[in-house]
C-alpha cells in the first residue's frame, strides 16, 4: 500500500527542527521563512506536519495576482507595487513564478534580477519558484508557499505568473485580486476574449501606457467589457482599466486604489468567502490528483498506465474503459492494503 493513500499518512510529526522554523518564521525570521518554502517546494517528509501546524493560523493576507502574456511589465510592475505598498508601511511578500527548462529542470529566476531594489528591505520577501512543467501558470507548490507568506505576517502578498500567454488562468482560483496586465501594440486586447481573461480579470492594467497605441488598447478591453455578460459569480463589480508606466510609477497609485476597491468589494459582497472556499477546493482537488498520479505510477507491470496507453493505442481497448480499469485497479489495491493492515 502505498504510504500517501494510508489512513495514517499524515500522522508524523515535527521534528523540533522544523518546530523551531516554523515559530520564527511567524515572528518575521526572513531565513527561516526561506528555509519553510524550500522544504515545501522540495516536497520534504516534513510538507504535511507543517501544513497541519500552519492551517489554524493563516487567512489574513491579501492575495494579489498578476497575470499576462509576457513582455508585458509583469515583474517591473510587481516591482512598482512592492514600492507602493512598502510606502504604506504595509509587509509585501512575493512570489514569482519563472517557466522551467525543459531540458534542465532549472528556472533563469530572473524576477529576483529584477527586484534587487528590495532585496535589502526587511518588510519585503521575494521568492522565484520554478513552475517544474506545472500548466495554469503556476508552480504546484505555490498554494502551500502562499500558506507560509501568511504565517510570516505579510500583509500583502503579490504572485506573479509565468507568462504563457492564454493558459495561465490558474491565478483566479488562487488570488483574492487578480490583475490583468496588457502591453499595447501586442495584441492582447484582441487576445483576450480567446483566453478567458475577460472572466478572470478583476482589474485590467494597460502598462507602458506612454506607447502610440495606449488608448486603443483602453478601448478595445473597455469595448470588449461592454459587450460581454455580466459575470453572475461577481455581481455589482465591473472590471476596471488603468494605464500605467511600471518603470516611472506613473498609475500605480491608481492601480492600488483600484486593488483597495475591489478588496473592500469582496468583503461586502460575501465575494471574498467564496473565493477562499474555492481556492481550498482547488488544493485539495490538486493534492489528491497528485497521489492518485503516485499511486499509478507505483502499479505493477502488466497493471499499470503504460500497459493500458498500450492497448488504447493498439485499439484493443477504448480510453474510457482503460481508466475504468485503471481505476479498478487501484480501488483493489487500497481494498487490499486495508485488509493486510487488519
Amino acid at each position: 500500500m502505498a504510504d500517501d493513500a494510508a489512513p495514517d499518512a499524515g500522522a508524523a510529526v515535527l521534528t523540533s527542527d522544523t518546530d523551531r522554523l516554523i515559530d520564527r518564521a511567524s515572528r518575521g525570521d526572513l531565513r527561516a521563512l526561506a528555509r519553510l518554502v524550500s522544504l515545501i517546494e522540495n516536497e520534504s517528509p516534513e510538507l504535511r506536519p507543517i501544513m497541519r501546524a500552519l492551517a489554524p493560523r493563516t487567512g489574513s493576507a491579501r492575495v494579489i495576482g498578476l497575470t499576462g502574456a509576457p513582455g508585458v511589465g509583469k515583474s517591473t510592475t510587481t516591482g512598482a507595487l512592492v514600492k507602493a505598498y512598502r510606502r504604506q508601511d504595509r509587509r509585501v511578500g512575493v512570489i514569482a513564478v519563472d517557466p522551467s527548462s525543459p531540458f534542465t529542470g532549472g528556472a533563469l529566476l530572473g524576477d529576483r534580477i529584477r527586484m534587487q531594489d528590495h532585496a535589502t528591505d526587511p518588510g519585503v520577501f521575494i521568492r522565484s519558484m520554478a513552475s517544474r512543467g506545472h500548466l495554469g501558470g503556476l508552480a504546484a507548490a505555490t498554494p502551500q508557499a502562499l500558506r507560509v507568506l501568511d504565517l510570516a505576517g505579510f500583509d500583502v502578498v503579490l504572485i506573479e505568473t509565468v507568462g504563457v500567454g492564454q493558459a495561465e488562468l490558474e491565478i483566479a482560483s488562487l488570488a483574492d485580486t487578480t490583475v490583468v496586465l496588457i502591453a499595447p501594440g501586442m495584441g492582447d486586447a484582441i487576445q483576450a476574449a480567446k483566453a478567458g481573461i475577460l472572466e478572470v480579470a478583476d482589474i485590467f492594467a494597460v502598462n507602458k501606457a506612454d506607447r502610440p497605441q495606449a488608448q486603443q488598447a483602453v478601448r478595445d478591453l473597455r469595448n470588449m467589457i461592454a459587450l460581454g455578460q455580466q459575470d453572475p459569480e461577481r455581481p455589482g463589480w465591473k472590471p476596471p482599466i488603468v494605464s500605467t508606466v511600471a518603470t516611472t510609477g506613473e498609475g500605480i497609485v491608481e492601480l492600488t486604489d483600484k486593488i483597495d476597491a475591489h478588496w473592500s468589494w469582496l468583503s461586502s459582497s460575501g465575494e471574498r468567502e467564496r473565493r477562499r472556499l474555492n481556492r481550498a477546493r482547488e488544493e485539495v482537488a490538486a493534492i489528491a490528483v497528485g497521489a492518485l498520479r503516485r499511486r499509478m505510477g507505483r502499479l505493477p507491470e502488466g497493471d499499470g498506465l503504460d500497459e493500458l496507453a498500450r492497448r488504447v493505442a493498439a485499439g484493443e481497448i477504448d480510453a474510457y474503459a482503460a481508466a475504468d480499469q485503471l481505476v479498478g485497479t487501484l480501488v483493489t489495491q487500497e481494498h487490499s492494503g486495508r485488509a493486510g493492515r487488519a
